[in-house]
C-alpha cells in the first residue's frame, strides 16, 4: 500500500486497512491432503531479488544494491485460502491478544522480549482497574511490571473480590492457588 492508503481511515477515525494476519491457522488434516498437496506445484510466485554473487574477476561476494538480478519461486500460507470451502476470521484487539517476539532486545527495535513483557503488564492493570482496583505506585519508568496468573484470570474475570483487595501495589503478581 502507498501511504495514502496505509493511513486511510473511515469516518471513525479508524484505519481502513488496519487488518493484519498474524499467521496462527488451523487446517484439518482432509484438507491438506486433498487441497493443497495435489496443487501445491501450481502455488508459486515469481519474485524478482537481490541475490549475492560471487565474482570470480574481482575475487569477491557481490551483492547487488540497486536492481533486482534474479528471480525466486515462492509462495504463501496465504495461497491456500482460495482452495479452502470454508474459512472463518478472528479479529482481535491487538493490544490484548497479539504480543510477538521476533528480535532480540535492542533499543528501538519492536517485537522485542521488553515490548512484549510491558504489554502483558499492560494488560494485567487494566483488569485490574476494570476489577475496581486502585494501583499504587504504577510507574512504568520504575520498571513496575504486573502479572495475573492465567490461573487466576484469563480474560480479566473473576477478579473482583480477589484476595489482593481494592489495592495492589506496583509491580504486584496475582498467583493462582497452587503457584509458588
Amino acid at each position: 500500500l502507498d501511504a495514502n492508503l496505509c493511513n486511510a481511515v473511515d469516518k471513525n477515525g479508524r484505519l481502513i486497512f488496519g487488518a493484519a494476519n498474524i499467521c496462527n491457522h488451523f487446517f484439518t488434516l482432509d484438507f491438506l491432503t486433498n487441497a493443497i498437496l495435489p496443487s501445491i506445484g501450481t502455488m508459486y510466485h515469481i519474485a524478482r531479488k537481490k541475490i549475492s554473487y560471487w565474482d570470480k574477476k574481482r575475487g569477491k561476494t557481490i551483492t547487488p544494491t540497486e536492481k533486482s538480478n534474479g528471480f525466486k519461486l515462492e509462495s504463501f500460507i496465504f495461497d491456500v485460502f482460495p482452495l479452502s470451502q470454508r474459512m472463518a476470521l478472528l479479529d482481535i484487539c491487538r493490544d490484548e491478544e497479539f504480543a510477538p517476539v521476533k528480535n532480540a532486545p535492542e533499543l528501538g527495535k519492536t517485537d522485542t522480549p521488553e515490548i512484549a513483557r510491558n504489554m502483558m503488564s499492560d494488560l494485567a492493570k487494566k483488569w485490574a482497574r476494570d476489577a475496581g482496583v486502585q494501583l499504587v505506585n504504577d510507574n512504568k519508568d520504575c520498571g513496575s511490571i504486573c502479572e495475573i496468573s492465567p490461573l487466576v484470570s484469563y480474560a480479566g474475570e473473576g477478579l473482583r473480590g480477589h484476595p489482593g483487595g481494592h489495592k495492589l501495589h506496583c509491580p504486584f503478581t496475582l498467583k493462582g492457588l497452587y503457584e509458588k
